[in-house]
Formats: C-alpha cells, sequence, structure tokens
C-alpha cells in the first residue's frame, strides 16, 4: 500500500475571513474562495477574522504538531499598524518582554522578541482598518516565537497602543512574498518543510 501524498497550500487570507471552511456564523469562510482543496485540508496557524496575511493550508495532519508544538521554537512574522506614535522605550519593554493576560486570566511575560519601526510597506493594500495617513501611527514589524491567543494584538495593547492593522508574513523562511489577498498557492512537501525548517518530517 502506498503512503498517502499530503498536499501543501499558502494563502494570503483577506481581512474579514475566519481560518476555517465550515461555521455556524454568517461569517466568511475559506470555502468561499472558490478553490478546489482536496479533502482533508485544514488550516495551520490560524489568524482571527481582522489579521491578514500568511496561512498554511494542508492536508497532513503532523504539521501543527511539527511546527508549534516542538521544543524548537519557530519564528513568525508580523507587520503591525498601530495608533499613535511608539516611542524607543516603548519598543525595548516589547523586545524585553510585556505581560499579557491568557487563558483563565492568567498573567504571561512574553518571550524576548524582536520589533523595529518600518515606513509602510508600499505593495500593500489599503483597508478599511487601516488609519488614515495624516493621523498619528506607527508601523512595526514584529518578529515572535510563541503562539499565545492575539499574542501581538496584547502586546501592543500592553504599552499602550491599539493594534489597527495586522498582516503576518511569514513563519520561519516560508513567506508571502507578493501573494496578492485572497489567491492561494500549492508549494512542494520537501520545498514546504525546507522552509519552515523543520528537519524530522519524514
Amino acid at each position: 500500500m502506498y503512503p498517502v501524498k499530503h498536499r501543501y497550500f499558502i494563502l494570503h487570507k483577506p481581512y474579514n475571513m475566519v481560518s476555517q471552511f465550515v461555521s455556524p456564523d454568517k461569517v466568511v469562510l475559506l470555502s468561499d474562495l472558490g478553490h478546489h482543496f482536496p479533502e482533508g485540508t485544514h488550516a495551520i496557524g490560524r489568524l482571527d477574522n481582522h489579521s491578514e496575511g500568511l496561512l498554511i493550508l494542508t492536508t497532513n495532519k503532523n504539521v501543527t504538531r511539527l511546527l508549534f508544538q516542538s521544543k524548537q521554537p519557530h519564528k513568525r512574522t508580523y507587520l503591525v499598524q498601530v495608533k499613535n506614535e511608539v516611542q524607543d522605550s516603548s519598543l525595548n519593554a516589547l523586545r524585553e518582554g510585556v505581560t499579557i493576560k491568557v487563558k483563565q486570566g492568567a498573567d504571561y511575560t512574553t518571550n524576548y522578541c524582536e520589533v523595529e519601526i518600518i515606513t509602510r510597506p508600499a505593495q500593500l493594500q489599503f483597508n478599511q482598518t487601516e488609519i488614515k495617513p495624516h493621523l498619528p501611527h506607527t508601523w512595526l514589524r514584529f518578529t515572535i516565537t510563541e503562539g499565545k491567543f492575539h499574542q501581538v494584538r496584547k502586546m501592543v495593547k500592553a504599552i499602550g497602543h491599539r493594534c489597527s492593522r495586522l498582516i503576518r508574513v511569514s513563519i520561519e523562511d516560508l513567506c508571502l512574498d507578493e501573494l496578492p489577498p485572497g489567491e492561494i498557492k500549492e508549494i512542494s512537501e520537501t520545498d514546504f518543510f525546507n522552509k519552515l525548517n523543520i528537519e524530522d518530517w519524514q
């Protein structure tokens, strides 16, 4: 009997779409993209409906364990727009770790992360959540190795800012690049695991 051949996709998840194929609620679903995914396809490392960017889809049920439940931390990078100007002292606080609320309201101090102020990426399309250019705001590039629920949004809230837009652009070396919102790209199994820096997948 031949082993099952799994398939791997990346999606530029648009704003106001949930990372699910079915839901009892009236929401925009992955199935609304109109793409013919193979049976058993599911999302890995979900993004909430207000977040955008890189979403992994696969038929391989082992990916979550290999990527997010392994001892080896894996980097996720986000572009984040926040209201008002972020000061250097706040950047340093983010890097060193801030206290956020996690499950059951417990306090959690985030690990060291990489964060810097950037200019607005020219290739980004505007959406309704983005702060108008003439109003005070800051664009940040975040790289974290943790995946607490709404972690980046909670981190910027901890330094007194509100997250207006959040876009995941990469997980390890698997990048969104110039894939437009709503578009899907299939990649090979070898390329998929190599770019995610997962060595023990076979």
